[in-house]
């Protein structure tokens, strides 16, 4: 169950945000097995290029893409869930052009699902809302209120929302911040300081109690924000390298916290310290303050983040070893290396299973009953179909994995596969 979101129906709202709001899971029994020759039961064409994950919700697809020398323009789409046949698309000129280039992000920000509709962020500040008919409702250039967005690599952070908040994180070289605004006016609820570290994370509303706090992670640092107000309610900094993951959700109070073992990061020893279970408790003066519960000896992330795997957390490093900690203490349950190799992509549970999404385009599926991987899966021929081969962020690189009913959705840069009986 997502806090904050009202959305009815099993299809209608089950996929509404970036890694399902920290439940990276569904109970629905999804496609085991697939190749470019079998079980795919459609696939779309997206225009241009995006590293965004696919949203679930109002009976629709919904995937965000750039296009142009310069990510000139940015598209929104909407793709039927049975048949992927176009809806609707919002094509809108980018107001802050910037060289599109694999080294830099594109359309790499998740969009929202609302009541209203739909919310979408671009890393060159546009932020708008669009019905579930495709009309746009409002639009807001934050570059020309806020300044240019720049940082390093670009800006990946994708939107949290609650029933009354859509949150947007920019966190660039300078003055970055954290903004909130009313999903059906697009008005500024509040604007506060961003964490002034690099980030590639997203926030993520954690339950807590007495209510939810906003949650932002960048190298070394910790923030939960009161989502009402914008108030930093406490700040942890016992941590290191923690640039790409996002907070997982496990209980009130309690999330999952992931950091990479190198490449350009600092203290790389601390890694595995830095991947654990962190809780945040209320002091006596009712004060809030935020610790790890455990902390992982070995297990390090990369671009995925940890999720709940059963009782346990699932941790997968660069070469694709997939670690599983007990999700009370930290012990090792079991490491093994994968055929999915490293991921991108967030992984997801689904009927009893855990989905890898290695970049390179390899799907490994391991039983949650016994460990074992029981299928390695492609959607394209290794190496490519055509196209170039896997580099950072460019050629045939799987960005995202999502389900839509029975089916399994894979996101590419720019095509949609749907894993599934036609």
């Amino acid at each position: 169950m997502l806090t904050g979101f009202p959305l009815a129906g099993a299809v209608e709202a089950q996929w509404p945000k970036f890694q399902n709001g920290g439940l990276s899971s569904t109970d629905t029994a999804l496609p085991t097995e697939w190749s470019p020759e079998q079980n795919i039961a459609w696939t779309a064409d997206i225009n241009g290029y995006g590293q965004s994950t696919p949203i679930v919700a109002h009976d629709q697809i919904v995937v965000t893409s750039t296009s142009g020398e310069n990510k000139d323009e940015y598209h929104v789409q909407s793709f039927a869930i049975e048949t992927g046949e176009l809806n609707w698309q919002v094509d809108l000129a980018n107001p802050s052009p910037f060289k599109n280039s694999p080294m830099v992000s594109r359309a790499a920000p998740s969009a929202v699902a609302t009541d209203a509709g739909f919310v979408a962020f671009f890393e060159g500040g546009v932020l708008l809302a669009i019905s579930p008919a495709g009309e746009t409702q409002w639009q807001r250039d934050l570059v020309a209120e806020h300044g240019p967005i720049n940082a390093r690599h670009g800006l990946s952070a994708s939107l949290e929302a609650d029933s009354q908040r859509v949150y947007s994180w920019v966190e660039r070289d300078e003055a970055p911040y954290v903004l909130a605004v009313d999903p059906t006016t697009g008005e500024t609820i509040w604007k506060v300081d961003g964490l002034g570290a690099t980030s590639w994370g997203s926030p993520r509303l954690i339950p807590v109690d007495g209510g939810e706090q906003l949650v932002c992670s960048a190298s070394g640092k910790l923030a939960g924000l009161d989502p009402s107000t914008g108030e930093r309610l406490w700040e942890f900094t016992e941590l290191s390298n923690n640039t790409s993951c996002t907070p997982t959700f496990v209980s009130e109070g309690r999330f999952l916290i992931g950091a990479s073992d190198g490449r350009g990061e600092t203290n790389t020893g601390a890694s595995a310290a830095s991947n654990g279970l962190i809780e945040i408790s209320r002091g006596e003066d009712g004060s809030f303050q935020a610790s790890f519960v455990w902390q992982a000896e070995k297990a390090t992330c990369t671009f995925g983040s940890p999720v709940v795997a059963g009782d346990t957390a699932a941790i997968v490093n660069r070469t694709g070893v997939l670690y599983r900690l007990d999700l009370e203490t930290g012990e090792r349950v079991s490491a093994k290396r994968t055929d999915a190799g490293g991921l991108w992509a967030t992984p997801l549970v689904a009927g009893g299973n855990l989905y890898l999404f290695g970049y390179k385009g390899t799907t490994s599926v391991i039983s949650l009953a016994d460990g074992k991987e029981i299928a390695e899966n492609r959607c394209w021929p290794e190496g490519g179909d055509g196209d170039k081969t896997p580099g950072f962020g460019g050629g045939n690189v799987l960005y995202a994995g999502a389900p839509a009913g029975d089916r399994l959705l894979i996101r590419r840069g720019d095509k949609l596969y749907a894993i599934g009986a036609k």
